[in-house]
């Protein structure tokens, strides 16, 4: 993977890119066994550092994992943007539970790798997307549903499996039929009358920009099955960066909703 800043952070000491390294035995990139956050940059800033920080939280209670402190990760994402002289974009934070012996057993006490990295923003805004639904399926019984884990084999299956079928993102179901998310985007709907993303009990991750929808009274929580699908009149895929309109799901093509989409990135990514 090419980082396109010049700089990183590995265990909170500022690098040129070319000069990091980890130890092989990093059970971050032996086994997946970490957490990670996108988050977007602006005017210099990480606007929802905030929000970022308690989903994360929430992952080390789960996997176990000391957290970094809020103000480390404050101060270390500044460091990073000053040096880059980055002022729009994203930047990542990569959490592993650092190195460990052979087997699954983690240490006794993890020494954590922390590694914080920075991108500027595409050149040009997200195109619309197709989608297929995907065979694969999102458990949603399982609590790693609730966080962003290193450990997203099922997600790259369904996106090349989309793609082998010529579309851009897969829609994944849970077992029970009920549609979930795109591979790495909530999946926002409208049904004619409202806007509608699936509930978190139906295998969801709980996205920084979903939940800022619900809040702000945007959209509201509805299970739907494949079936409903082909009855939506528009839809669109939500990240932390970004919001793409949907024009096609499977056969069925959908339309762009301008001023909607233009409503939407505003309230989401726009001047605060």
């Amino acid at each position: 993977m090419t980082i396109a800043a010049p700089f990183l952070l590995l265990n909170r000491t500022l690098l040129p890119v070319d000069e990091a390294g980890i130890t092989p035995a990093d059970r971050g990139f032996l086994l997946g066994d970490g957490l990670f956050e996108t988050m977007r940059v602006s005017n210099g800033e990480v606007p929802l550092l905030d929000r970022h920080y308690q989903r994360l939280r929430q992952g080390c209670a789960l996997l176990r994992l000391p957290p970094p402190a809020l103000e480390d990760m404050r101060h270390d994402c500044r460091t990073l943007l000053e040096a880059c002289t980055l002022h729009e974009g994203s930047i990542r934070f990569t959490l592993s539970r650092g190195p460990g012996p052979r087997g699954l057993t983690p240490p006794r006490t993890p020494q954590p790798t922390q590694l914080l990295t920075a991108s500027p923003p595409p050149r040009t805004a997200s195109a619309p997307v197709r989608v297929r639904i995907s065979t694969h399926r999102r458990d949603a019984l399982s609590p790693l549903c609730q966080v962003k884990s290193l450990s997203v084999l099922p997600s790259i299956l369904a996106r090349l499996e989309a793609q082998e079928q010529g579309a851009d993102d897969a829609l994944m179901l849970n077992h029970h039929g009920s549609v979930t998310e795109a591979s790495a985007a909530t999946f926002l709907a409208h049904d004619g009358t409202q806007l509608i993303t699936p509930p978190l009990h139906d295998g969801v991750l709980p996205g920084i920009s979903r939940a800022r929808l619900l809040e702000a009274g945007h959209c509201s929580e509805r299970s739907l099955t494949d079936d409903a699908l082909t009855t939506l009149p528009a839809a669109w895929l939500v990240t932390a960066l970004s919001l793409t309109p949907i024009i096609a799901i499977d056969d069925h093509p959908l339309p762009v909703w301008e001023n909607e989409t233009e409503r939407l990135r505003q309230f989401l990514y726009g001047p605060s």
